[in-house]
């Protein structure tokens, strides 16, 4: 995934009716009309937030085999994961960086008990 694409894939999800119909989507495959029905959204809103969520690949849709007419719309986890992957990697390097500042931060601070070396000649920083 390209950081444009994540970017734009963040910026989507960053509206709580997506997230609600990712959420949703994540439990069963569900029609145009019920996920406005269970978001409260009109038909034309939620056929606007499905649109940006094909665009980005985070959904598929494909015909009710029932009813042709029936668009089902369903989650492509995969998506999700490449997501998730960036995260992961971020959160990799700020762990790394935080660990080091740790061990920095105890090495550079005087152990209880003894004489900080830096300030032993009365009081003054040598």
């Amino acid at each position: 995934m390209t950081s444009s694409t994540l970017a734009r894939t963040f910026e989507a999800l960053s509206d709580e009716r997506r997230c609600r119909v990712v959420e949703l989507l994540g439990t069963a495959p569900r029609s145009a009309g019920e996920l406005a029905q269970q978001t409260g959204l009109s038909a034309s809103a939620m056929s606007r937030h499905l649109r940006v969520l094909l665009e980005l690949e985070l959904i598929t849709d494909s015909r009710h085999p029932d009813d042709a007419r029936v668009r089902m719309f369903s989650l492509r986890p995969e998506r999700l994961a490449d997501c998730r992957s960036w995260l992961d990697q971020v959160q990799a390097h700020w762990q790394q960086n935080l660990a080091a500042f740790k061990q920095h931060v105890e090495k550079s601070t005087p152990s209880k008990g003894k004489p900080d070396r830096r300030t032993s000649q009365g009081g003054r920083a040598s």
